[in-house]
């Protein structure tokens, strides 16, 4: 069994981030041998990182933040991850880096995959979370998902956002089976240490 945790990366009022996280969880919800579960960074109210240690300090004392030991927790307790994540001014959210800052041992030799909209459909946010991965030693997959600008607008409008993410589904898919090939594989290797 897997843990795959789909990460809210939004927590702004009438936020659009909720849709697809909800509509992917329920794609991994449908395969088999895996536990799918939903982190709403609504629910985990850390302050800015603010201490005078990295995470990556070796021997650092754990950090006090009640808060932030139940996401340093939750981040443990799984194996692979889906960042849902809006585009602000071509990058993430400030709140979901800081969710990435607070963390490191506990990210380490997992795999995450991206499911993005915003301006450019996300992609340049992408990009920059991909790179800050890669800094915390998080595989990235390849394979993401780009949501059109117009079905953001529809949740906006009051418009139809399921008709626009049915639309998704093929790009949906591949994301999931290579982001359950590459948590697979390694856990399998960080099982075996």
């Amino acid at each position: 069994m897997i843990t795959i945790s789909v990460i809210v990366g939004s927590t702004r009022q009438g936020r659009f981030s909720e849709k697809p996280a909800q509509w992917i969880l329920q794609h991994l919800q449908k395969r088999g041998g895996i536990e799918a579960r939903l982190l709403d960074l609504r629910d985990f109210p850390m302050p800015f990182f603010d201490q005078a240690v990295s995470p990556a300090t070796p021997g650092r004392a754990p950090y006090e933040n009640d808060v932030v030991k139940r996401w340093t927790a939750a981040i443990a307790a799984s194996d692979g991850f889906v960042f849902v994540t809006p585009e602000y001014n071509y990058g993430p959210s400030a709140v979901l880096k800081n969710a990435l800052d607070w963390v490191y041992p506990e990210w380490n030799r997992k795999a995450a995959a991206f499911v993005s909209y915003g301006s450019a459909m996300g992609a340049r946010s992408v990009q920059q979370l991909r790179d800050t991965a890669i800094e915390l030693q998080i595989a990235p997959v390849r394979s993401s998902v780009q949501i059109p600008v117009a079905t953001l607008w529809a949740h906006y409008r009051g418009g139809d956002v399921n008709k626009g993410l049915a639309e998704l589904e093929t790009q949906a898919q591949t994301m999931i089976d290579d982001l359950l090939w590459w948590t697979m594989a390694l856990k399998t290797a960080r099982n075996a240490k």
